[in-house]
């Protein structure tokens, strides 16, 4: 592990707000003021190999390697456990440090829409170093009909002003790897 992740600790507020919010429907989460936020949730495919594939690819880092992320991290993902993931290419690599403040492993729940479903994912939020502040989340769920959904959800604010001065190039990268992230999903759970 990367000394960088060694040093400092969570300093965001609304720790572990994507665990309340992934049981929520979009339009009742209360997201924090002053914070950008995204809440994307996609059909990846069907069945409960589809979302097996899709939970162990997101608790063991699959989906941030497949969305073009290096990744140094423990095994699984659990809670406290610190990951440095990579951004851009060789020496131009921006170390992104995080610890995941919560973890599911695969369960029965309630849904955003009230009906029991299998979710399983995590969220981890920000360390020093990191350029945002906040927290995101990836979570597989399989509602009653079988149906395996994707569901990604992040609130941030540029770290300092620095990165509030490169914003809109954060914005777009933040885009691009959200695509990322959900084409990796699909390609996890096997779907279309």
């Amino acid at each position: 592990m990367s000394p960088k992740a060694d040093r400092g600790s969570l300093d965001y507020p609304y720790l572990g707000l994507t665990r309340l919010a992934a049981q929520q429907a979009a339009a009742d989460i209360d997201w924090p003021k002053g914070f950008n936020h995204v809440d994307k949730m996609l059909a990846v495919g069907g069945g409960q190999e589809g979302f097996d594939a899709l939970a162990e690819g997101i608790m063991s880092w699959e989906i941030q390697r497949r969305a073009g992320l290096e990744v140094n991290a423990p095994p699984r993902a659990v809670v406290g456990a610190r990951v440095i993931s990579g951004f851009g290419v060789g020496a131009l690599r921006l170390p992104i440090p995080c610890e995941v403040v919560w973890a599911m492993e695969p369960q029965w729940a309630p849904g955003p829409d009230g009906q029991d479903i299998e979710l399983a994912g995590f969220g981890y939020g920000t360390l020093p170093g990191h350029p945002a502040l906040g927290e995101e989340a990836f979570i597989a769920m399989k509602k009653p009909d079988g149906g395996v959904h994707f569901r990604l959800l992040a609130f941030s604010k540029p770290a300092g002003l620095i990165y509030a001065l490169g914003s809109p190039i954060t914005k777009l990268t933040q885009a691009g790897v959200t695509r990322s992230y959900l084409q990796a999903a699909r390609t996890l759970a096997g779907g279309f």
